[in-house]
């Protein structure tokens, strides 16, 4: 087992030391996105997880400094698009600030916006409730429909790299859920 070490750190560096810490569990790497009044806009969240399953509920965490969310919130509802182990670029496209998120981006309209082509599943989804929390809003919402591909392997973010998972041989133990 590797060792650990235990740190306690400087105001100024608390951020960044809960970001490295938080970083060593693995993430998916989704995009939302909708189309409203202000056109077609998208975002890139790690942040995403199941809430519910009656009703069936998601939720993702924006920071409350974004730009894009606002758009995404007045369209009151989006897609979500769990991106494939190809989509990296997409990802680092979808978060950068002041350019088209879409540009060069292979998409197709959904019941609740745009979709990106070849991710692993979609969710529609509407606004259910949001909540303030330190500098990021906690969004939940509501599945109206989802698919999934039949293969496929999801994008990863881990350590603040880009990866895919690799599926463990050995098949779960008798009983075992996470």
């Amino acid at each position: 087992m590797a060792t650990s070490t235990t740190e306690t750190p400087a105001a100024a560096d608390a951020g960044l030391l809960f970001r490295k810490v938080l970083g060593h569990l693995p993430t998916g790497v989704v995009v939302i996105a909708s189309e409203g009044a202000s056109g077609r806009t998208g975002i890139a969240v790690n942040s995403f997880t199941a809430v519910s399953l009656d009703p069936a509920l998601v939720s993702i965490c924006v920071a409350r400094t974004s730009t894009t969310w606002p758009a995404i919130r007045a369209a009151g509802r989006f897609c979500i698009s769990i991106l494939a182990d190809h989509h990296e670029q997409a990802s680092r496209q979808f978060s950068a600030r002041n350019t088209d998120r879409f540009a060069g981006t292979s998409w197709h309209d959904q019941s609740a916006g745009p979709a990106l082509d070849d991710a692993v599943a979609w969710l529609n989804c509407e606004m259910y409730a949001e909540y303030a929390a330190g500098d990021h809003t906690i969004v939940v919402a509501r599945v109206h429909s989802l698919s999934a591909a039949e293969d496929g392997s999801a994008l990863v973010f881990f350590r603040g790299l880009y990866g895919r998972f690799v599926p463990n041989p050995q098949p779960p133990t008798k009983g075992a859920t996470p």
